[in-house]
């Protein structure tokens, strides 16, 4: 987890999700974002809190220390490892929240081509992905989406999953008051389940980033009512 993400609803209900009453800097602007196949090293809208308060802001997606030249930026951290490893140390301090409508694997099937997989919350509301970042408004700013090991039926489809917290602890999560200690055990012990969440296969049209349509999420095998894969 996870290669491509959608973001297709307005930030504003992505703000309405977190249900945070205060007066947002919305950088990203008020129309849908539309966005149904969004792939790494392009911007992503995220929400996070600086001095002057709440705000929301278009990041690209991926991360890499200045010394890291050898590599390419990852675009997810493992929360295992996340709050003590030198790689993101620099911006362990920065959390962020990366709303999504939800993400896509691919799963070996034993086709021609791996069967991709749309995940999203069962509830039909966003999934709050804890994140980090830079976010110093320059060449060099970026994020990560925080990772954690997938549980149940999820390992079906991949053995990672994004963290995603409750509205409750997102606002922990962001919330600078919060310690770093206090923000780690949220990401390693406060995720939510994969009991909140569906997945069924999807078109293999997901794997041309250039195909951006709503069809991309629509189901051509539904899930079963526990969510797991319905073969």
């Amino acid at each position: 987890m996870c290669g491509r993400l959608s973001q297709y609803r307005g930030v504003h209900e992505f703000v309405e999700t977190l249900s945070m009453p205060e007066v947002w800097r919305n950088n990203v602007g008020d129309q849908p974002l539309a966005r149904y196949n969004v792939a790494p090293t392009t911007p992503v809208a995220v929400l996070r809190v600086d001095d002057a308060g709440p705000r929301a802001d278009l990041v690209r997606w991926g991360w890499r220390p200045h010394w890291a030249t050898d590599r390419a930026a990852p675009i997810n951290a493992r929360v295992e490892k996340v709050a003590h490893g030198p790689f993101f140390r620099a911006i362990w301090p920065h959390r962020a929240i990366t709303p999504i409508d939800g993400w896509y694997e691919w799963v070996d099937e034993g086709g021609p081509k791996k069967q991709p997989y749309y995940i999203r919350r069962r509830d039909g509301s966003p999934a709050l992905c804890a994140s980090i970042g830079q976010f110093a408004g320059n060449e060099h700013d970026g994020f990560v989406i925080i990772t954690a090991d997938s549980q149940g039926g999820m390992v079906d489809v991949h053995d990672r999953r994004p963290v995603v917290l409750t509205p409750e602890l997102g606002r922990e999560w962001i919330d600078p008051g919060t310690s770093k200690e206090h923000a780690e055990q949220l990401a390693l012990n406060l995720g939510e389940p994969a009991e909140a969440f569906e997945w069924y296969r999807v078109s293999i049209a997901v794997g041309n980033v250039r195909n951006q349509g709503a069809e991309l999420i629509e189901p051509i095998n539904e899930p079963d009512q526990q969510g797991h894969l319905k073969l």
